[in-house]
C-alpha cells in the first residue's frame, strides 16, 4: 500500500476520533453505512469533504472521463437524440468529479449543434466545484452549480459512477440466519495505533438505530432469491456470506424521478441485476476500496484518506424507478451503449488504443459497469432500435 504522510496520518486520526465518539454514543456499535458515511461525508474531515485530489493520475482512481474522451463523446450522442426528442432542454450532471466529463460533453455537444440551454452540475464538495468552474469558466455555454436538485426538470440527467459512493449496509449470515455486519472499536492492546475499528456482527433483535429497516431488507432479498430460484431462504447461503445494499437508494432515485419533469435519467456504475449480484457464489460481497491506485477491501485502513465503494443492485434500481413513475428504456453494458452511440473510436496513437480498451473490452470496463436508462415523457424507441443496443439488451435480466 502507499505511504501516508504525517499530515495525512493526523487528519485520519481526527476522522477517526469524530467516528469513536459516534460510536461511543451510539453505545459501541455501529451500522456499516453509518461508519461509511462519516468516513465519506464528514464536514472537513470524510474522503469526500476534505479537499484531497481524487481523480486522474495524481488520484486515488481513474474513472471514465479521464481514460478517454470517447466516453464523453459517445455519451454526448445520446444527449443530443434525448434534447433533440424534447425540442430542447438541460443536462444535469450528478457529482461531476474532475469536471473532465463536462469539458469534453459540451465541447461534442457544440460540434453536434444540441439544443443545450444549460449544463448544470450538482456537487456537494466545496472542492471539487472550485476545481470544475475553474476548469469549465470557458466554455460556450451557460454553466450552473446547483446544491440542490432542481424542480420540473426538462432534459438529460447523467450520472457516472455516481450511485456506488452511496453508503451501504451489510450483512452475514450465520448459522443460516442474516445478521448485521457493523464496526465497533478494538481494544486498545489489540490495536497498532490509537484508535482501530474492527468488524462487529450482531443480531437485528430491535436494540440498535436501524434494525427493521434490515429485516425487512434481507426480507425482500430473500423473496428475490426465491423468485429466481436461486435462494428461497438465508438458509441455503453459506455460512459467513456477505452482501450489502444501499438503504437511501430508493429515496435518491424517487427525488430524482420528482425533480424529473420529463426526459432522461441515465446512471453508469459498476453493478449487476439483483440474481447476479446475491448469488451464493459471491461469498465476500463487493465492497471495494481505493488509495492512489491500489484496491484493497479493508475500510478501516486510514479513513478520510480512502474511497469506499459497493456495486449497484440495478434490480433495486430499476424498482425504485418505476414506482416512482419512470419508464426502464434500457439496461446494458458500457460497451453497448457507447459503442451504439455511433461516435468515431477510431484511435490515433497507442495511448488512445489503450483508452478504448480499458472503456470497451469486456475484462476491462466495458463489460463491469452497465447504464440504464430511465424516462418520462421521451419515446426513445428509435434510438434503442440500434442493432447492437437489441443485442445488448439486458432488461431481461433485472427481473423487473
Amino acid at each position: 500500500m502507499p505511504d501516508v504522510t504525517p499530515a495525512e496520518a493526523e487528519h485520519s486520526l481526527l476522522l477517526k476520533r469524530r467516528i469513536a465518539e459516534a460510536m461511543a454514543n451510539a453505545g459501541g456499535w455501529l451500522s456499516f453505512e453509518q461508519y461509511m458515511r462519516l468516513a465519506l461525508y464528514e464536514p472537513g474531515l470524510g474522503y469526500y469533504s476534505a479537499g484531497a485530489v481524487k481523480f486522474g493520475e495524481s488520484g486515488d482512481f481513474i474513472t471514465a472521463p479521464e481514460i478517454s474522451p470517447f466516453f464523453a463523446r459517445a455519451c454526448a450522442q445520446f444527449f443530443d437524440r434525448s434534447l433533440r426528442a424534447l425540442g430542447g432542454g438541460d443536462l444535469l450532471e450528478l457529482g461531476p468529479g474532475s469536471g473532465r466529463f463536462a469539458v469534453d460533453a459540451i465541447l461534442a455537444m457544440q460540434e453536434l449543434k444540441t439544443p443545450l440551454s444549460r449544463y448544470q452540475m450538482l456537487e456537494v464538495s466545496a472542492d471539487l466545484r472550485a476545481r470544475q468552474q475553474a476548469l469549465l469558466q470557458q466554455m460556450p455555454v451557460q454553466t450552473d452549480w446547483l446544491y440542490t436538485l432542481p424542480i420540473d426538470f426538462s432534459g438529460v440527467i447523467f450520472g457516472n459512477e455516481v450511485i456506488d459512493a452511496l453508503p451501504c449496509d451489510r450483512f452475514v449470515i450465520r448459522s443460516g440466519e442474516m445478521w448485521r455486519l457493523g464496526v465497533g472499536q478494538m481494544e486498545a492492546e489489540q490495536a497498532d495505533q490509537s484508535i482501530a475499528f474492527e468488524w462487529r456482527a450482531r443480531r437485528a433483535d430491535g436494540r440498535c438505530a436501524g434494525d427493521e429497516e434490515f429485516l425487512i431488507q434481507t426480507d425482500r432479498l430473500c423473496r428475490s432469491w426465491g423468485s429466481w430460484d436461486l435462494s428461497p431462504a438465508a438458509e441455503t447461503l453459506p455460512d459467513g456470506y456477505c452482501g450489502e445494499w444501499q438503504p437511501t437508494l430508493a429515496a435518491w432515485i424517487a427525488a430524482l424521478a420528482q425533480s424529473l419533469s420529463a426526459g432522461a435519467l441515465v446512471l453508469a456504475d459498476y453493478g449487476l441485476p439483483r440474481n447476479q449480484l446475491y448469488h451464493p457464489d459471491r461469498v465476500v460481497g463487493s465492497l471495494r476500496c481505493h488509495q492512489r491506485h491500489h484496491a484493497h477491501t479493508d475500510p478501516f485502513l486510514w479513513p478520510g484518506l480512502v474511497d469506499i465503494t459497493s456495486w449497484v443492485d440495478f434490480t433495486a434500481v430499476a424498482e425504485a424507478a418505476m414506482a416512482a413513475g419512470l419508464t426502464v428504456s434500457a439496461f446494458t453494458t458500457q460497451m453497448g451503449f457507447l459503442l451504439a452511440s455511433g461516435a468515431d473510436a477510431t484511435p490515433h496513437n497507442a495511448r488512445e488504443a489503450q483508452g478504448l480498451r480499458q472503456l470497451l473490452l469486456p475484462g476491462e470496463m466495458g463489460e463491469a459497469i452497465k447504464f440504464i436508462v430511465l424516462s418520462r415523457d421521451l419515446d426513445l424507441t428509435e434510438y434503442f432500435a440500434q442493432d447492437l443496443l437489441v443485442r445488448q439488451d439486458l432488461r431481461d435480466s433485472l427481473g423487473i
